[in-house]
């Protein structure tokens, strides 16, 4: 069973569920479970290069690191917590850090769940999906498909008319005044454009006979198997078997909606 062949819209309430399910827990070893079983399964099943993760994984770590190193540094300390270390003002204590490493945790756990969705998933298959399964209006999901799909075009307009303006003598913007001037020259012929653009694929789905009607036939059907039900089950099971693990080992703790 490969994540690319899930149905992705019960590939999403899955990752849904999943997060709602961690946010309850507040304890170090649950989202680090978690995080090792969703990283494993998204390499493994998902056939995702491990470069390519840890490019994307990486900003969070950071992101992680500075929510650990606030958390020391501004946490509460209680009477009756052990202390680990002081100077000055600052004290760090066992629950302290504990509470800290727990939020760094949570959000590298929410990422790779993030990145197991988006790393499997086909934009043009999940608002398929959104429309087969959820029903989702097909004149807000093909919009959404065809802003999609003129983003590369928009990108190389954007260059082309920058290189025009280069060979033309167009010095470049220093000034916050010359830069907003700048931006008005690319704005301008890059809105028309996106205008034109917009109207000739309006008056093309016009002429193919596109109303936006909820019950039209799908070329492309999105359905959903026992394989999907069967990777939402065992994805919630996992979180769940982290929690269990945690408690086990008499770590779990419930959030209670202070630091």
């Amino acid at each position: 069973m490969l994540l690319h062949d899930i149905n992705p819209s019960i590939k999403a309430l899955t990752v849904v569920i999943c997060v709602l399910i961690l946010s309850i827990f507040f304890d170090p070893l649950t989202p680090l479970l978690t995080l090792i079983i969703t990283a494993s399964t998204t390499l493994i099943l998902g056939r995702v290069s491990i470069k390519k993760w840890l490019l994307l994984f990486s900003p969070f770590l950071f992101m992680a690191f500075i929510y650990i190193w606030s958390a020391v540094l501004f946490s509460r300390t209680d009477q009756g917590e052990t202390i680990l270390w002081t100077w000055g003002i600052l004290t760090l204590t066992e629950e302290g850090f504990q509470r800290a490493l727990s939020l760094g945790l949570r959000v590298l756990s929410f990422t790779s769940l993030s990145l197991l969705f988006i790393l499997t998933t086909k934009p043009t298959e999940f608002l398929l999906s959104l429309m087969q399964q959820c029903r989702l209006s097909p004149k807000l999901a093909y919009g959404i498909m065809a802003g999609y799909r003129f983003l590369p075009l928009i990108k190389e307009e954007f260059e082309i008319i920058r290189s025009a303006h280069r060979i033309r003598g167009v010095g470049k913007a220093r000034s916050f005044s010359e830069k907003l001037a700048e931006l008005k020259r690319y704005a301008v012929p890059l809105l028309a454009g996106a205008i034109r653009k917009a109207e000739r694929t309006a008056m093309a789905m016009e002429s193919k006979g596109f109303t936006g009607d909820k019950n039209r036939q799908f070329y492309h059907k999105i359905t959903v198997t026992w394989k999907d039900l069967a990777f939402s089950v065992i994805m919630v099971a996992a979180v769940l078997l982290s929690a269990y693990t945690s408690w086990k080992l008499g770590y779990l703790q419930l959030y209670n909606g202070e630091l």
